[in-house]
């Protein structure tokens, strides 16, 4: 079989490696499709990660249908379409920084349990939208750490992949109002088809003034609040923090889901006084399949996050064009 590799920093390659031995307690599931992940550039330009810098299995996004079963699993069968929990491999998290990774042709799923390490999804669900699965389970984890009720109107800053799920994450539990700022115009179009109920472009709108139109103003002691309960920052960059904050009403809330790469300053005699909560919000600690659901019932709104597909003997293309930006807002590898 072949598999995807980081062979040194900044570099990756497509070796040959064994077929995996399937033991009684395992699943073989032949690869169909891989998302690539923001992480995977960062992986790449550090060489891997410890203990296998130099020699690190690429691929933690993975969907695809099981060709064997071990005599021990229950639940599952030859043929099923499958999305993978990548966290929970005994052999460390699969891409990124264990001995596997779903950027090859078959992927060894150990001590398999259904609704644990793997889970069933419909034949009809396109293999490169199930592959979304592990990326939307990060976005719905941010949706949580928000904690929204019916009654909130959220903004979501940035509209790639996470945020895109977000937005679709924030409608299914019924929020009322779910606006979406980014800088680029087709990305904002998609968000509108997603289920967005507003976009504001940044680059041409002030921000903090569309907000107070779209979710009315926000009673405060400091002017020019808006009325929105939720900012999510799946953009990572400073100036959102600072855009939120500055527009945060008394008891909203800032979830930061994106990875910002240099600290971050923060004005707390502002959140003080209005007394805002910011949480962090970090993979999916129970979201990785309660997702799953939601992707089977509205796969059409997902496909519209996937940008390209690229196939696997093209991997090094797709790793390329999901490092460059602008270039693609979602890159999946898909495989024969």
């Amino acid at each position: 079989m072949k598999v995807a590799m980081v062979t040194g920093p900044g570099q990756t390659q497509v070796v040959e490696a064994p077929e995996p031995t399937v033991g009684p307690k395992d699943v073989l599931v032949k690869m169909r499709a891989c998302g690539i992940c923001g992480s995977d550039a960062l992986y790449i330009a550090l060489g891997g990660l410890p203990p296998r810098q130099g020699h690190m299995p690429l691929g933690h996004e993975p969907a695809g249908e099981v060709v064997a079963v071990g005599d021990d699993v229950a639940g599952i069968a030859i043929g099923d379409h499958v999305v993978i929990n990548p966290m929970v491999a005994p052999s460390g998290i699969i891409g990124n920084g264990g001995a596997s990774g779903a950027l090859g042709d078959y992927l060894l799923v150990e001590r398999a349990v259904r609704g644990e390490s793997l889970e069933v999804v419909p034949d009809h669900i396109p293999f490169e939208v199930a592959a979304l699965n592990e990326p939307m389970a990060v976005a719905r984890h941010g949706v949580n750490q928000a904690a929204p009720k019916p009654s909130d109107k959220a903004v979501v800053f940035g509209a790639g992949p996470i945020g895109l799920g977000a937005t679709i994450g924030f409608k299914s539990v019924g929020v009322q109002h779910v606006t979406v700022v980014d800088l680029i115009p087709s990305r904002l179009e998609k968000a509108l088809k997603v289920g967005a109920d507003a976009v504001i472009n940044s680059a041409d709108e002030d921000v903090a003034r569309r907000l107070v139109e779209l979710h009315g103003a926000g009673e405060s002691m400091f002017p020019g609040k808006a009325g929105t309960d939720i900012y999510l920052d799946a953009a990572g960059a400073p100036a959102v923090i600072t855009a939120a904050l500055a527009a945060a009403k008394p008891g909203a809330r800032l979830v930061v889901v994106a990875v910002h790469k240099e600290p971050v300053p923060v004005d707390f005699l502002n959140v003080m006084s209005n007394e805002v909560t910011i949480v962090g919000s970090m993979g999916y600690p129970t979201e990785i399949f309660d997702v799953t659901k939601d992707i089977i019932a509205n796969w059409e709104k997902y496909a519209v996050i996937v940008s390209h597909t690229v196939p696997f003997d093209k991997v090094a293309e797709a790793l390329r064009m999901a490092a460059t930006p602008g270039a693609a807002d979602k890159v999946v590898v898909t495989f024969d």
